[in-house]
């Protein structure tokens, strides 16, 4: 069983569709890039998988499950976490205030119980900032932990966003354009992060317009043209394969 599935995945915006029938499968432990030139729907299935939009049909599957329609906030609870291209940081709060926001996302203590401070909800706040510290280093950014996000640089902002997600405890976690904006050593250190996310046991899905990033540290690469699948394969594979040169890769060194 695979761990993420799309079956038939279409997704309209009055006459214009952008996905159409996608069958997605992502296996445990992978590590998938998602690529496409601009406007290939990438970042919409993105928003059907997570519950950002609603699917127009076929249907998404975790563990099996369908979890097509479900808000939001349940999906990231079945363990699906999501990295925006966009950082979402609180920029006037430092990188712990921000990491532990992701880990009160989490918690499971009672907003009355954390209301009162009862001794349950001090131990929880005491695990909540051990396991913040915990993925901060993790992240490579111990040094920075009581910098405000809004000083850090672009690419230590990225990170932050990236910290948040994992935060949420998540099975699988999708970045979408992680190494953006980034120049040469940010983006080196963004994908020994990605590489160790994978080596802690979560899935990736990776949505990047470099590559270089792509083609050096995914297993598999899907290629979406208009909404539809392209291709799907090892990154030697696409490569080299003619339909995609044409319709991605031609165009992206043109």
């Amino acid at each position: 069983m695979a761990l993420l599935e799309t079956r038939g995945l279409c997704k309209s915006y009055g006459k214009l569709e952008a996905v159409k029938d996608l069958d997605f499968q992502v296996e445990e432990g992978e590590l998938r890039g998602l690529i496409g030139p601009n406007g290939a729907g990438k970042s919409t299935v993105f928003n059907l998988i997570t519950g950002f939009d609603s699917v127009t049909a076929g249907k998404v599957l975790f563990r099996g499950e369908d979890i097509t329609g479900m808000p939001a906030h349940k999906i990231a609870k079945k363990g699906i976490a999501r990295a925006f291209q966009q950082c979402f940081l609180f920029m006037f709060s430092t990188v712990l205030e921000n990491v532990l926001v992701g880990c009160h996302m989490s918690s499971r203590a009672g907003a009355l119980r954390e209301f009162l401070h009862t001794p349950a909800a001090r131990r929880q706040e005491r695990a909540a900032r051990e396991k913040a510290l915990r993925i901060i280093d993790f992240m490579g950014m111990s040094d920075l932990v009581n910098e405000l996000a809004g000083s850090l640089s672009h690419g230590h902002q990225r990170a932050l966003g990236v910290a948040m997600a994992l935060a949420c405890e998540p099975t699988l976690l999708l970045l979408d354009e992680p190494v953006t904006g980034m120049n040469p050593t940010e983006s080196a250190e963004m994908v020994q992060r990605i590489r160790r996310i994978r080596e802690s046991g979560i899935t990736v899905v990776l949505v990047e317009h470099s590559m270089e990033v792509v083609m050096n540290v995914c297993d598999r690469i899907t290629v979406l043209s208009y909404g539809r699948k392209l291709a799907e394969g090892r990154p030697e594979e696409i490569r080299n394969d003619p339909v995609v040169i044409e319709a991605y890769l031609g165009k992206e060194e043109a």
